[in-house]
């Protein structure tokens, strides 16, 4: 919809995160991107409408809006710079990270298709491939991540993609996209990833060769627990596709949840900076501590998936999983010694937010059935924000101390998450 050329923008994610995409000249002198709070465009006169619907007509950009749900002046903004964060032709903003999710797989798959997803990941992400695709035809097997033999064995003749979280949720488990993409390619598939727990600052899919990249753009993104949206990334042909798809289910994010997520976008490394700092520092604390049984931090050299992440990430995130040496109702005292955090879902605010999975995420499970999907009771799951690390650890220190000890009836041998969560 803009027809100056863009700013430059500068080769470093720092200064991309505030300019890339954005006119350097903005309606009325503006410096921020205006909200462009309407749903129906209009038009000057049947010449300018005819000149628009024939740009569309043969494939090219349109120059200005036509009605809410194809687009917005914000939203361009916003996904040309989620485009230039993550080296794509291309990018898609929607009203949520699971309207992303559903839209994508909607999009490439049909009726008789099948395709693998990883097991640890987000129970929703998991319901609607196995609940939801199914009725419409579309098979999915799921495959513990990290284990190429098992996901080469998943494929048949009518796979058509593979799905995997990075870091995943919430183990935090790290896929070794290399492999991943080889192993696609050798077969012919697609590769989708959701990023959300990575974000663009600590990894980026696209450079090694994945052909779409996911984010639930209400954690990291956004930044502030105070919006909802999602955004695929990948090639200008794939993004198209799904967005005429889009365009069809009208997922859309409003102008000021755009107007959000730019604004957030903008401090996206500063932040990440802290939660990349506070995730270490806490992980490494909690792994010391008598009253934790385990810690799963991707920049912990006793997490399974180390030598992986420390090749493919900048950083490890703000997300800490940890099992403590207690029960399910010792581990329910703990988060409510916790003085700094909110107890709640979601991550990736300024905010740190802790979570029991079997009591939140997990509830309406039976016992058996978390236990099948490697939640334990005992498990708790920290999205750090940005306070100060120091303030963090001794919030955790005074909590760790009302913990009631228990021996752990799990041996550490036959730990599934490790293997397959």
């Amino acid at each position: 919809m803009f027809t100056k050329p863009r700013r430059w923008e500068g080769e470093h994610f720092d200064t991309q995160s505030v300019h890339a995409g954005e006119p350097k000249e903005k309606p009325f002198g503006s410096l921020t991107m205006p909200i462009v709070q309407t749903s129906t465009y209009h038009f000057e006169n049947t010449a300018a409408l005819v000149e628009h619907m024939q740009r569309k007509v043969d494939g090219l950009e349109p120059l200005r809006g036509e009605y809410g749900r194809y687009g917005n002046p914000t939203q361009e903004v916003v996904e040309q710079k989620m485009a230039a964060l993550e080296g794509a032709e291309s990018a898609l903003v929607m009203a949520s990270g699971m309207a992303a999710i559903t839209c994508t797989l909607l999009t490439l798959l049909s009726s008789g298709d099948h395709f693998i997803l990883t097991v640890d990941c987000y129970r929703k992400t998991r319901q609607f491939s196995l609940e939801v695709m199914s009725k419409l035809g579309v098979s999915c097997s799921l495959v513990p991540l990290g284990d190429y033999t098992a996901l080469e064995a998943a494929i048949t003749p009518r796979t058509k993609l593979i799905f995997s979280e990075t870091p995943t949720n919430p183990y935090l488990r790290v896929a070794d996209l290399p492999r991943l993409v080889d192993l696609a390619r050798r077969h012919g598939l697609l590769t989708v990833v959701d990023a959300t727990f990575g974000t663009p600052y600590n990894i980026r899919p696209l450079d090694y060769g994945v052909d779409l990249v996911i984010h639930s753009a209400t954690k990291y993104l956004g930044g502030h627990n105070d919006l909802l949206a999602g955004v695929v990334v990948g090639s200008a042909e794939q993004i198209k596709q799904i967005r005429e798809v889009h365009n069809m289910m009208g997922a859309v994010a409003s102008p000021h949840t755009l107007y959000l997520l730019l604004r957030g976008l903008k401090t996206l490394a500063l932040r990440m900076a802290r939660h990349n700092e506070n995730g270490l520092r806490v992980a490494q604390f909690l792994e010391r501590h008598p009253a934790v049984r385990r810690v799963w931090y991707p920049g912990l050299p006793s997490h399974p998936d180390y030598e992986v992440a420390t090749r493919q990430m900048k950083g490890f995130g703000g997300v800490v999983s940890f099992e403590l040496a207690t029960d399910l109702e010792g581990t329910a005292r703990f988060i409510d010694a916790l003085r700094i955090p909110y107890m709640g879902p979601s991550l990736g605010g300024v905010e740190s937010i802790v979570e029991q999975p079997a009591l939140m995420s997990h509830f309406t499970l039976d016992e058996k059935e978390r236990e099948e999907l490697g939640i334990r009771g005992e498990l708790v799951r920290y999205a750090l924000g940005v306070e100060d690390p120091e303030d963090l650890i001794a919030d955790l220190a005074q909590a760790l101390d009302q913990v009631p000890r228990k021996a752990s009836v799990y041996p550490e041998e036959t730990t599934q998450h490790t293997q397959h969560s």
